[in-house]
Formats: C-alpha cells, structure tokens, sequence
C-alpha cells in the first residue's frame, strides 16, 4: 500500500511541476471552443508551435486573441454593465482551462471589467505555455 502511495505522491508531484494537467485542460478548451475539423492534426500543430516558439525564442503562441476574449466577455457581460460577477469570471477561467476547481481567488465585492479579465486570460496562458 505504502509503495502505491508513494508511485501516486511522485507522479502527482511530476504533474503539477511540468504543469501537464493544465496544458492537457487548455488543450481541450481550446478543442471544444475552435472545434477544428481534424482535430488530432490541431493538437499536434498547437505543440509544434510550442515547441518552435521554445527553441527560436519567438513569442509563445496563444490561441486566444482579443476578438475571442472579448467576445467571451460579452456573452458573460449581457446586461452590458463593462463588468462580470466574480462567479463568471472563476467559471470562464476554468472553461477556458486557465484555472483548476479547486484553486482560490480573492474576491474583492467589485465586478471583473474586460481589461482585468483580458490581463489574466493572457497571463495565465503565457504562464502554462512558458512551464514548457
């Protein structure tokens, strides 16, 4: 039992440090938002993007662009206040792939506005491509 324990405890350890169940979420975001007609042939030219903006040292790519962002928000924002809850911005994120369940944010009683929501989209993107 101990030994089983321990195989999970280093390959959970493995998963978080390579970051690979976020990468693994975003990728299925992104699958299930762009719906791409082939979809392992996307997959595989999404990481061959990755790895060619690793090695060149080029911008990292990212599949979500300010139209796409803005468009999220706008389905978010429908009473067109320029704010979302709080609520709607944790659940875009996790759509989106860009947080897990069971991670906490400080909510501070106001409404996430486009450029907040835009910053983080961008952020935490940048952040899950460049753990690779």
């Amino acid at each position: 039992m101990e030994a089983r324990s321990s195989r999970e405890l280093k390959a959970r350890n493995y998963l978080e440090k390579h970051r690979i169940m976020e990468l693994l979420t975003y990728l299925t975001s992104a699958l299930v938002f762009f719906r791409p007609e082939r979809p392992r042939e996307y997959l595989i030219s999404i990481l061959e993007r990755l790895r060619i903006a690793k090695i060149s040292g080029v911008a990292l790519p990212f599949f979500m662009d300010n139209s796409n962002i803005a468009s999220m928000f706008e389905m978010l924002d429908s009473s067109n206040k320029g704010s979302i809850s709080f609520v709607q911005y944790k659940e875009a994120l996790k759509t989106l792939g860009l947080c897990t369940a069971d991670e906490v944010f400080k909510d501070d009683g106001h409404g996430v506005t486009f450029e907040k929501f835009r910053d983080e989209v961008n952020k935490r993107t940048q952040e899950i491509w460049s753990a690779f």
